[in-house]
């Protein structure tokens, strides 16, 4: 499958936006006086509501086409779950490894409840790192959804950019507790969110010499099972901690909503 210089500068231009929201995430951490969990909740509701819509309604969808043209419609459906529940046994096992949750927001009045500063700078430096083991397979699924179909790869950078945010706020807020350095904890935060345009670079080079419809609709069904899974253990989990549990919902049904809606006028 040939792809052109213009379609991997657009794929690894959305990888990286989506990468770099951490930053986002810190600077509000940083300037706000309070956290806005309602805000938060709503956020992390939509995100998990297009990411959930989207991978059932259109990337496990095109991955099931993808493979039954190579395979025929029931071999091809096969693979497609299969891979689908591979993406899900992936993602499971990073988190099994790496129990740390790095969706675990941490709120800014939580600063004046904390004392031991070198114990902070541990939780943020060892939040950075886990964020950043996270954020490795979602650069790949921004990416590859970016060269096959532009307009599913801005949706999903706009999904993963907002459930970025949270991230950006669980690095930034131990970090400048324990340095007093607003610089400091911006650039780790916005440092840790690299892991996604690293992981779009470093997939495209050991796929490369593999790319055809057949990789696609492999790497389509495992994006869905990813996506899924982190929709639902980590981002409606995240939201419901503030305990505004409607607020969850409403922007769970408001992501897809908007989700359905955009590829309703795109196709």
């Amino acid at each position: 499958m040939e792809i052109s210089l213009q379609q991997l500068i657009f794929a690894f231009g959305l990888t990286l936006f989506a990468g770099l929201s951490t930053g986002f995430g810190s600077a509000i951490a940083l300037m706000a006086k309070r956290t806005n969990t309602r805000f938060l909740t709503v956020s992390l509701g939509f995100s998990a509501g297009v990411m959930i819509y989207v991978s059932f309604v259109e990337i496990l969808q095109k991955s099931r086409e993808l493979l039954s043209a190579e395979y025929g419609s029931s071999q091809g459906n096969w693979y497609a779950v299969l891979g689908f529940f591979g993406g899900i046994l992936l993602i499971a096992l990073i988190d099994k490894l790496i129990p740390d949750n790095p969706h675990e927001v941490r709120r800014v009045e939580e600063m004046d409840e904390q004392t031991n500063r070198n114990r902070l700078r541990r939780v943020g430096l060892m939040t950075a790192l886990v964020i950043g083991i996270h954020n490795f397979p979602e650069g790949l699924a921004t990416f590859t959804a970016a060269l096959t179909d532009p307009a599913l790869g801005v949706a999903i950078a706009i999904a993963i950019a907002i459930h970025n945010i949270p991230e950006g706020i669980a690095v930034a807020v131990p970090v400048y507790y324990s340095t007093n350095s607003r610089k400091k904890a911006f650039w780790l935060s916005f440092s840790s969110g690299l892991a996604e345009p690293v992981g779009a670079l470093v997939g495209y080079a050991i796929l490369l010499p593999f790319m055809s419809p057949l990789t696609f609709g492999l790497m389509f069904a495992l994006i869905a099972g990813i996506m899924v899974f982190i929709s639902l253990d980590e981002l409606l989990p995240a939201a419901e901690t503030f305990g505004e549990h409607h607020l969850a919902i409403y922007g769970l049904i408001g992501g897809m909503a908007v989700m359905a809606l955009s590829l309703l006028l795109l196709y």
